[in-house]
């Protein structure tokens, strides 16, 4: 099954595939020009909707190296909102104000970014349900998940023992697990050792992160620990295939320089199934090792509108060696990056980038080969199954650079190819290509609302492009990134759309606005904010001193603070604004920023409270004022800190309109 390839042939093979990219990238290069389009008369009225109507769908787009994540309507492409995630965001405050930073904490510290690649919704019965959007940070190894009521970030748990985190957060059926697996073998433990003993000492690592039923909380449950492979993609089963989750592997060939060249020697690499219920009843017998680690848990309480970070220092590993039938490495062609499971659950997709063909294997087949123990070799006690044996099925020259598949819920398949500029749609289970269409330019993932669930609500089809030469108005050395939708309810896709997406986008999940709108949250009720510092009332906003520090109790209502004159603040002092916001009416977010401030505004909803947290350097009179247009009276919606000598002996003294009396 292992071939080599010599280093010519590979180099010339290499030349073509990058000498092709370019060709498609730049077709239409027509300088000054909007480029080619495929879009017809009547796209703009399928996209239109109407001013004051919702449109269909929600698509939540990864925003890449930015750390956030997109919402988009579709079929408009208007963006809604970005959700800050894994870096600090100044709009809404997150990771500057003290209720969030500890949701940035990592075992490196406070981390304010990261790379942002996979959000993936929650299901249930195989179905997304709308409740919770998960995402990986690939830098830092951590998944979050985001509260679809609110469109906040609940909670961001690191991941141990993981070099980048690639193949992540995929959940499972019933959302038991999201998975994440490591991109980058490392040295396990964590050590100082020559890096060309990477065979020898480094290790992948497969994380499966429990969702708790009732809340959401996640948990790392358990970890495979494997061969130093990389771990690109994953894909959970369903039907019949419950219970198991697929991981693509490159790097088979252990190589840990020029991987370009030295880990594309293989004809094959693998695809790695992991029977993560075999995996539950072995934890259920003790057949783990309790290995330490280091790592935080990130968690925000609506209640308390406040985040906490959790130490952990200990986590459950699995060894293959120990654990039979726990894993089963599947040969697939070549170097793959995709894997993808059908709604039926029994055809898994592999997509491998230096492939000519699309190879498809069966969940039957594989259980058969366990079987009959249709064994190819074992690498570190996993059993490699027989190509021949497993394999359902082989589109035919569809492409060239096949990435990924999506499915439209009809018994057809969508696949994107990087270096052709395409989506091809073929047939699933005769694997004749039926349609294909361009994209401009260099399609990476692809997403159809439901796309990898049971039940697909297959209308439109989002291919995100990498390159978008002459497609939009240039922004200097680098454009704009690019979505574009297609209507793929006809026998043929049709493009309807393109519109630029926020940081580099990688993956997008959609749902249907009817999963999600009955359940959004218009206000946080006071009687339920259980924040240290509130103040439920204007009778209750105060200022209190303990030594240096000021604490000002503060309320924001249409149009004015309280208290909004304080006197007695000094050089020196740390001094904590906790602003807590009265509304109790739909979208009346109120602002809060002072003068001089080294982080960023307060954005604070209906009922929530949020703190700022100020150093006076100089004396003076320093103005604070409300950032978010509020009511007509806006503007008037200010006040004033008088800012003493360090030694001065000024009364502190607040005020709402009249001195109120010296505390």
């Amino acid at each position: 099954m292992k071939t080599k390839m010599s280093f010519l042939s590979w180099s010339l093979s290499a030349a073509t595939l990058i000498l092709l990219a370019g060709m498609f990238a730049g077709c239409g290069g027509n300088q000054g020009k909007a480029g080619p389009s495929a879009v017809s008369g009547d796209a703009a009225s399928a996209v239109y909707v109407p001013p004051g109507q919702y449109d269909e769908f929600y698509a939540f787009m990864s925003g890449g190296f930015s750390g956030q994540v997109g919402v988009y309507g579709l079929p408009s492409g208007r963006l809604l909102r970005v959700i800050p995630v894994f870096a600090v965001d100044a709009e809404k405050g997150y990771g500057f104000n003290e209720e969030t930073k500890p949701m940035l904490e990592t075992s490196f510290g406070f981390v304010p970014w990261d790379d942002a690649h996979h959000p993936e919704l929650s299901q249930t019965n195989g179905e997304t349900d709308g409740r919770y959007l998960f995402i990986n940070g690939n830098n830092t190894p951590r998944i979050a998940r985001i509260d679809l009521t609110t469109f906040e970030t609940a909670e961001i748990i690191e991941i141990p023992n993981s070099g980048g985190n690639h193949s992540s957060p995929f959940t499972t059926e019933n959302t038991e697990y999201v998975v994440a697996g490591t991109r980058f073998g490392v040295p396990y433990p964590q050590k100082d050792v020559a890096i060309n003993t990477y065979a020898e000492n480094f290790k992948g690592v497969l994380s499966f992160i429990s969702v708790n039923k009732e809340d959401g909380d996640m948990d790392v449950a358990f970890q495979v620990l494997l061969p130093a492979f990389d771990y690109d993609l994953a894909h959970s089963g369903k039907g019949d295939s419950h219970g198991w989750t697929f991981f693509t592997t490159y790097n088979t060939e252990l190589k840990h320089t020029l991987l370009e060249v030295g880990a594309s020697q293989h004809d094959k690499d693998y695809i790695a199934a992991v029977n993560w219920k075999l995996a539950e009843k072995y934890i259920a017998e003790g057949k783990f090792k309790e290995i330490p680690a280091n790592y935080r848990d990130n968690s925000y309480s609506d209640e308390t509108h406040m985040a906490t970070s959790k130490k952990v220092d200990k986590v459950r590993v699995l060894l293959p060696e120990d654990c039979p039938g726990l894993v089963y490495f599947l040969p697939t062609p070549k170097s793959p990056h995709g894997v993808d499971v059908d709604p039926t659950g029994e055809y898994i997709v592999a997509s491998g980038k230096l492939s000519a063909d699309l190879t498809v294997h069966s969940f039957k087949k594989m259980l058969a080969a366990i079987e009959n123990q249709a064994f190819e070799t074992t690498i570190s006690g996993i059993p490699v199954l027989k190509y021949e044996d497993v394999v359902a099925g082989v589109v035919k020259e569809p492409g060239l650079g096949p990435l990924h598949t999506e499915f439209d819920g009809k018994g057809n398949a969508y696949t994107t190819f990087f270096i052709s500029s395409e989506v091809v749609k073929w047939k699933v289970g005769t694997w004749e290509v039926l349609d294909r269409a361009p994209t401009f330019y260099s399609v990476g993932h692809l997403m159809i609302p439901g796309g990898d669930s049971k039940k697909p609500q297959g209308k439109y089809l989002v291919a995100l492009n990498k390159i978008t030469k002459d497609r939009y108005l240039p922004t200097g050395p680098e454009l704009t990134q690019s979505a574009q939708l297609y209507d793929i309810t006809g026998d043929k896709m049709k493009m309807l759309l393109d519109f630029p997406t926020v940081g580099e986008p990688h993956y997008a999940q959609g749902i249907s606005a009817d999963r999600i709108v009955p359940n959004s949250k218009k206000f946080f009720p006071l009687e339920e904010n259980k924040h240290p510092y509130r103040a439920l009332g204007e009778k209750e906003a105060r200022v209190e001193r303990s030594g240096k520090d000021v604490h000002i109790y503060m309320t924001t209502i249409r149009s004015h603070f309280a208290p909004d004159n304080i006197e007695g603040v000094k050089v020196g002092d740390r001094v904590y604004f906790h602003v807590t916001n009265l509304e109790q009416d739909w979208d009346v977010p109120h602002g809060f920023a002072v003068q001089g401030a080294n982080n960023a505004e307060l954005l604070i909803m209906p009922g929530q409270t949020e703190t700022l947290v100020w150093y006076p350097k100089n004396e003076g009179v320093i103005p604070f004022y409300c950032t978010d247009f509020c009511s007509a009276l806006h503007q008037e919606m200010q006040g004033y800190v008088r800012v003493s000598a360090a030694n001065a002996n000024t009364p502190l003294v607040w005020s709402l309109g009249e001195p109120e009396p010296e505390q």
